[in-house]
């Protein structure tokens, strides 16, 4: 049945607890969460030191007596290791910034949708499984493959599995992660309007510092995706929420674009990333120009540029990592872009998900046992020529 988790939902809406339950009710069955309740703050500070179970805080913001903010600082006080979810208004951006810098884990909108919620809620408990398994290791991480096994999972545990489709499009990712991990992450955000919020990335560095790096600029991308329409403006406030606090000096490469399955644009600003491919359906293909932009968390205050362009019926869109055309095979020779466009000209399927399939079968044929040092990663999205 797998382990089960307890969950303490806080809200001051009497509704919210039947329907809670309601929707939950297989996950409930299935004994995978149990649920309890509290009406604000105060009453669930008094059930957090009371009950000791608790893996996990879902949390509205406004609420009488004690707010949800105010909450998120109290929970480390209880238990450093309660994960938090928040319930905030639609581009309420102001406070979901304060309550990421509160330690919330991620956040859902208001109305709420259950099958978000129950996707974050999943995210979220896998990322604090993950995060079990380093406290319990950490006394014994005295080699770096240690570390970098806990930082795999913790990277693993944030990409979607679950990927947007509609009558004309199909989408799919995949990560192949390296034997010394870094920080690659991709990621499909449920924007207005039935749009699409397409994003690829990869953080400097190794290990667990990259791997709690990509987590925090994947929560800040998330979150300025929903308040902002423009990539290039979501872009620019990412990059400079990252450099407020960056003494380390990390730095991510990312791609992001917004796609309309109405119209078939596609709108994207290149935040220092590998440039996209389109596949069209005559077996040419284009690398879409680079937009200007500069790796995040390098300098603050930068004006990110965007593009756009219009996918026709047939055409197949590839973001990929430097780890795709940086594959070494055993004589050191790198895989590189010319080999990557002429596979996805012959690509024999039309699906997303094969596309994707075939890139990494092919560099696996290259590489051969060669050890490869960086992330693998690839996102497609296919535009239909029929309803598939």
């Amino acid at each position: 049945m797998g382990e089960s988790y307890k969950i303490l939902v806080v809200d001051d809406e009497p509704d919210l607890q039947p329907l809670m339950l309601q929707r939950m009710r297989r996950h409930i069955r299935a004994g995978r969460y149990s649920f309890v309740f509290a009406h604000n703050g105060v009453e669930a500070l008094e059930v957090l030191n009371r009950d000791e179970d608790i893996d996990m805080v879902v949390s509205d913001i406004n609420m009488p007596q004690m707010d949800g903010l105010t909450l998120l600082e109290q929970i480390p006080k209880v238990d450093p290791n309660i994960r938090s979810v928040i319930i905030s208004a639609y581009g309420d951006m102001k406070n979901i910034r304060t309550a990421m810098n509160r330690g919330a884990f991620d956040f859902v909108t208001k109305p709420l949708d259950f099958n978000d919620l129950r996707i974050t809620i999943d995210r979220t408990l896998a990322h604090m499984a993950e995060w079990r398994k380093a406290l319990e290791s950490r006394d014994q991480l005295v080699i770096l493959q240690n570390e970098l096994s806990v930082a795999s999972g913790m990277q693993q545990s944030i990409l979607p599995t679950i990927f947007p489709d509609g009558p004309d499009f199909r989408s799919f990712a995949s990560m192949e992660p390296a034997r010394n991990v870094g920080g690659d992450f991709y990621d499909f955000i449920q924007l207005s309007d039935d749009k699409v919020g397409l994003a690829i990335a990869d953080v400097s560095g190794k290990g667990v510092p990259a791997a709690l790096f990509m987590m925090s600029s994947r929560t800040l991308l998330k979150g300025s995706a929903i308040g902002n329409v423009e990539p290039g403006e979501t872009l620019r406030e990412v990059n400079d929420l990252l450099c407020e606090d960056n003494d380390a000096m990390m730095f991510v490469t990312l791609l992001y674009a917004v796609y309309d399955p109405s119209t078939g644009e596609l709108s994207y600003a290149n935040g220092g990333h590998n440039c996209p491919v389109v596949i069209h359906a005559d077996g040419n293909y284009t690398v879409l120009p680079m937009t200007g932009g500069i790796a995040l968390g390098v300098m603050p205050e930068f004006e990110f540029d965007q593009d756009s362009i219009t996918l026709l019926p047939g055409d197949t869109l590839v973001f990929y990592t430097d780890g795709v055309t940086e594959a070494m095979n055993e004589e050191g020779e790198e895989y590189g872009m010319e080999r990557l466009c002429e596979i996805l000209v012959t690509a024999p399927s039309i699906h997303a998900q094969d596309i994707s399939d075939t890139i990494f079968d092919s560099i696996r044929e290259f590489a051969g046992e060669a050890p490869q040092s960086d992330d693998i990663t690839c996102l497609t999205l296919h535009r239909s020529e029929v309803d598939a």
